[in-house]
C-alpha cells in the first residue's frame, strides 16, 4: 500500500468516526427534546392535583411540599394550598362528588402531613376492617426472607428501609409491609435528616418470642461465620 493510500484510509477512517460522533450527539439531545415534551404533555393534560396524587401513590416515604413542586414545576406556595385541598376533600369537606356514599362522604384513606412531608395512610376508623382482612389473608408462617428481614430490624432499629435493603441487598418494600400488617414491626419515627421512616420490633414480637425487652434477644455474632457479616462494627 502507497503513503497516498494509507493516508486516504486513515482519512476515510477519521471522517466515518466524526460522522458518527456527529451522529450520536444529534441523537442524544433529540431523545432528551422528545423526553422532555412528553413530560409537558402529560403536566398540560393533568391538574395539579392529579399529578400530586400520582406521585403520592407511589412514593415509600412521606414527599415534602418542596419535593413535590419540584416533580410538578409548580410553585411551592401553589403545591401547598393544592395539598391543603386534597386534605379536605378526601375528609369530606369539600368536593367528593356524588356515589353509593354520598357527596361529600369522607374517603376510606386520608392524607396526612407527617415529618415535613405528605404521605396516604388508612383512614383509622377503618383500621378494623383492614385488620379483619389481613387476617384472613395472610399465611400462618413467614417466609425466609419476611424472617431474614425480621431479624435485621430486631437487632440494627431503629432502621430505615433503605438501610435494610442495603443490608439485604434485595428490595424489601413488600417484606416490610407484610411484617408491618402482621404487626411484627412498627414505625418508630423518622430520620431527622433524610425523613425516612424508621422501623423497629412491636410489642407484639416480644410475646410471640416469650421476651420482654429487645435487650434479651440473643447474641447475633454466635449465629455468624463472622460477627460483623451483614452490619458494621457498632455495638449491637
Amino acid at each position: 500500500m502507497t503513503d497516498t493510500e494509507s493516508l486516504t484510509d486513515t482519512e476515510s477512517l477519521t471522517d466515518t468516526e466524526s460522522l458518527t460522533e456527529t451522529q450520536q450527539a444529534e441523537t442524544e439531545p433529540a431523545a432528551e427534546t422528545a423526553a422532555e415534551s412528553e413530560l409537558a404533555r402529560a403536566r398540560a393534560a393533568h391538574t395539579l392535583a392529579q399529578q400530586l396524587e400520582a406521585l403520592l401513590i407511589v412514593a415509600d416515604e412521606p414527599l415534602s411540599a418542596v419535593a413535590l413542586a419540584t416533580a410538578t414545576d409548580r410553585p411551592v406556595r401553589e403545591v401547598r394550598a393544592a395539598l391543603q385541598r386534597l386534605v379536605a376533600e378526601y375528609d369530606g369537606a369539600a368536593g367528593g362528588g356524588a356515589d353509593a356514599a354520598g357527596a361529600g362522604s369522607p374517603r376510606g384513606f386520608e392524607l396526612r402531613e407527617v415529618a415535613g412531608g405528605y404521605r396516604f395512610y388508612v383512614r383509622e376508623s377503618l383500621d378494623p376492617v383492614v385488620a379483619d382482612f389481613v387476617q384472613q389473608q395472610t399465611p400462618s408462617k413467614l417466609s425466609q426472607a419476611a424472617l431474614e428481614t425480621l431479624a435485621v430490624v430486631a437487632y440494627r432499629q431503629p432502621i430505615s428501609r433503605g438501610a435494610i435493603a442495603s443490608i439485604r441487598a434485595v428490595n424489601v418494600d413488600s417484606v416490610v409491609r407484610t411484617l408491618l400488617a402482621r404487626g411484627l414491626i412498627t414505625e418508630v419515627g423518622h430520620d431527622p435528616v433524610t425523613t425516612a421512616t424508621l422501623y423497629g420490633t412491636s410489642d407484639a414480637l416480644l410475646a410471640h418470642l416469650g421476651i420482654g425487652d429487645i435487650s434479651e434477644l440473643p447474641p447475633i455474632a454466635p449465629l455468624l461465620d463472622d460477627g460483623s457479616e451483614g452490619f458494621d462494627s457498632e455495638q449491637l
